[in-house]
């Protein structure tokens, strides 16, 4: 059996097979754009919300009439249905004003069906008036499509061509503080204040020129880095963590990717390369647990419990959380957060899932430090997909 094809039947329970089994629709009602469910299932991307239809077997999508075309020739579906047709019907049976979910139902009037699978963020006024005409609605979560988080050899690879696309970025960062000078505790480029903003634009320019596009991207040093999602502002410190925490997509694939490093410019103090150097050993030491089957609550938590036996505590400190307070990894795809989790309530490991491994330790007055890489899961291990090295002082 070909390596992807045996990936899949193990995550066989596709919405369609359900559909079939079940003889009930799915349905999604979103932009494909911002709903990574809907765009995997179909491969098509809209800015403005579509209807897709999973019937006894066959995926039917009704389009507006500026899509109609577009979707016709690039959407992996059955059959592309006329939004402007099924209205135009739907109003000569008298109803004046229709809107998405008669429209629906005017398709699944023709099925004979009248229970419908949807997503756990299904819009509230489009489930009213289902139940308003008589549909029973029941609710997935996430993950919507279970076979998403097993990920085919061309995602692999996609995610890949991202990653190197993202160690370009932080690469060409890095080389801007190595070029700074140290002054009055902070770091200088050009006569000028090297500042967070500057590094990030830098970043995000770079990413542009590989044609991944970069949010919220994080360059946060000193006391800024102890709070995990502070995305960073202000001028940069000598002598102290910088963190960086970059995850891009794909403007062509959508897939992302996903890696931090911390550094520091200058010299950083005996306690923070103590703190640099247990949280890669943990990191290291939870990469080699990671294969096909490995319980992701368990590595979560014997992290936790190496940091503890360093005397490396977690818990609140006048008020701020210090310490390990975050999960260990997640999933990366066509989300930079999906399914499966490495954390206090992780999942059980597949092969063929891409996750990341990034403990991080926090602690104001000393400094904090993140390491971060993707690895694909594998029968008897794991692939490190980050190709970037690991180094605290940069000269």
């Amino acid at each position: 059996m070909p390596k992807d094809t045996e990936k899949r039947s193990r995550y066989a329970n596709s919405l369609w097979e359900i559909t079939v089994i079940d003889d009930r629709a799915t349905l999604m009602i979103a932009a494909s754009e911002s709903d990574s469910n809907l765009y995997y299932a179909t491969r098509f991307v809209a800015p403005d919300p579509f209807i897709l239809l999973e019937v006894k077997g066959e995926r039917i999508m009704v389009m507006s009439d500026l899509e109609l075309d577009r979707a016709r020739s690039q959407a992996t579906v059955d059959r592309v249905l006329p939004y402007s047709e099924i209205e135009r019907r739907v109003r000569a049976q008298g109803v004046p004003e229709p809107g998405m979910a008669d429209i629906v139902h005017a398709v699944l009037q023709e099925q004979a069906v009248k229970r419908i699978l949807v997503p756990g963020n299904f819009p509230f006024a489009f489930a009213q008036r289902f139940q308003q005409l008589g549909y029973q609605l029941e609710t997935k979560k996430e993950p919507f499509y279970e076979r998403r988080a097993v990920k085919t050899d061309q995602e692999v690879g996609f995610i890949e061509a991202t990653q190197r696309s993202t160690e370009a970025a932080v690469a060409a960062a890095h080389a801007a503080l190595r070029q700074a000078s140290m002054r009055e505790g902070l770091l200088w480029l050009e006569g000028e204040p090297l500042t967070s903003e500057r590094i990030k634009k830098l970043i995000n320019v770079k990413l542009m020129e590989w044609d991944c596009v970069g949010q919220h991207t994080i360059v946060a040093g000193g006391e800024q880095a102890c709070d995990p999602h502070h995305e960073g502002s202000g001028p940069l410190p000598a002598d102290h963590s910088i963190i960086f925490d970059v995850f891009p997509r794909s403007a062509y694939t959508r897939y992302y990717a996903d890696m931090a490093r911390t550094v520091v410019r200058g010299q950083a103090s005996p306690e923070l390369r103590r703190l640099y150097q247990i949280v890669k050993d943990v990191q290291e030491e939870a990469i080699s647990k990671i294969r096909d089957g490995a319980d992701g609550a368990k590595i979560h938590q014997e992290i936790c419990d190496r940091f503890e036996s360093a005397g490396y505590r977690t818990g609140l400190v006048n008020g701020r959380m210090q310490g390990f307070f975050h999960g260990t990894g997640h999933g990366v795809g066509l989300d930079i957060h999906e399914h499966p989790r490495i954390s206090r309530n992780g999942t059980y490991l597949q092969e063929g899932e891409v996750v990341t491994v990034e403990p991080g330790l926090y602690y104001p007055g000393l400094g904090a430090v993140r390491i971060e890489d993707m690895v694909l899961v594998t029968r008897d291990g794991c692939r490190n997909l980050t190709n970037f090295p690991k180094v605290l002082e940069l000269g």
